[in-house]
């Protein structure tokens, strides 16, 4: 079987294999020794899920490999350490959080317009809303700071003021 695992290998690129084929064989002699004293249709279903598990990998670093060597790199397919979302998102998520509050709150009254049909249960009286207020003021607070640190930033880059640093104040006291 370790025959057949290290040329099932070969069809890993030869960097992905030069890195990690040492640390695989290991790895593969050691699960390969605890199934030994195992009956004979354990040991099948592991070398079943080893080559159908070599196989697989080998197949997706090929695809990585290829992808990666293209003038056109599957950058639509992978996630970026530079990806910002756009400014515009923390508004459109405020609305939308104030668009289920809102329904949160249709929800209650039309619940509390129903009449109460078991009369075991005593009618359940809608709370103040209070919970709803607290957090819309929370994020209109946090909002409305948010746009004043953003002006700020705003007007100090649009009057130049960085430009302070770069100035050499050792030759106007000449």
């Amino acid at each position: 079987m370790l025959a057949l695992y290290r040329l099932l290998l070969q069809l890993y690129p030869a960097g992905y294999r030069h890195e990690y084929e040492d640390e695989m064989i290991a790895v593969f002699q050691e699960a390969r020794a605890c199934t030994e004293a195992n009956e004979p249709f354990v040991r099948a279903a592991f070398c079943f899920r080893e080559i159908y598990g070599l196989l697989r990998g080998a197949l997706h670093e090929r695809v990585r490999f290829s992808a990666d060597s293209t003038p056109f790199a599957a950058r639509r397919f992978t996630m970026r350490s530079e990806f910002r979302f756009p400014k515009s998102t923390m508004l459109l998520m405020l609305i939308i959080l104030g668009g289920v509050i809102l329904a949160i709150e249709k929800a209650k009254s039309i619940a509390a317009s129903l009449p109460h049909t078991n009369p075991l249960l005593p009618p359940i009286h809608p709370l103040p809303p209070t919970f709803a207020q607290a957090v819309g003021l929370m994020f209109a607070v946090v909002y409305a700071g948010a746009i004043v640190g953003w002006v700020v930033l705003f007007a100090l880059r649009r009057s130049g003021l960085h430009r302070l640093e770069d100035m050499d104040t050792s030759a106007s006291q000449k």
